[in-house]
């Protein structure tokens, strides 16, 4: 059976035939002069019973052996007291942009010619010119109509309708 260690100069991992214990050798890692143990105890202290990250299984099987299955795993969380850093900064709006009100973000607004109908009455007319007024004329950028297929209820048809696509600063 091979004796396995730590060199207690680089740590590298070295494995002995057990008719070696107690000779000096030269580490082939680190070129030092080491005491080879007469058991292969390894050259750190061993952690107390129940530490994390130490695996304890039995000494007859080899990988609990080596000094690769006692290495202690001691991971840390970045905790931090503020937000972190920005990585990607959102470029800034070039300045003839700023000016004409760009500022503030581009939004949508779709009316359907469907929902605009109350108690029998089409609103659509009414519906659109109020929201363009509380837009107003200098935040908005596009108006397009639309066509739009839905389905009535009451008639089980496919039906195309019409509506308007609104896009604004807002």
């Amino acid at each position: 059976m091979d004796i396995v260690f730590n060199c207690p100069h680089c740590e590298q991992e070295l494995a002995v035939d057990n008719s070696g214990a107690g000779s000096e050798i030269q580490c082939p890692s680190c070129g030092e002069k080491i005491l080879i143990p007469a058991t292969g105890a390894p050259s750190a202290p061993e952690s107390p019973e129940g530490a994390p990250g130490v695996s304890h299984q039995s000494a007859g099987h080899s990988i609990a052996s080596s000094a690769a299955a006692k290495v202690e795993m001691h991971l840390k969380v970045p905790v931090r007291d503020k937000p972190g850093e920005v990585l990607i900064a959102k470029p800034k709006p070039p300045l003839a942009a700023v000016v004409r009100g760009a500022g503030k973000k581009i939004r949508v607004r779709t009316f359907r010619h469907s929902q605009c109908i109350e108690a029998g009455h089409d609103k659509f007319d009414e519906k659109a010119a109020e929201f363009l007024n509380e837009v107003g004329e200098a935040n908005l950028i596009v108006a397009h109509t639309i066509s739009y297929t839905h389905f009535d209820v009451g008639t089980q048809k496919l039906l195309t309708d019409y509506g308007l696509m609104i896009l604004y600063r807002g």
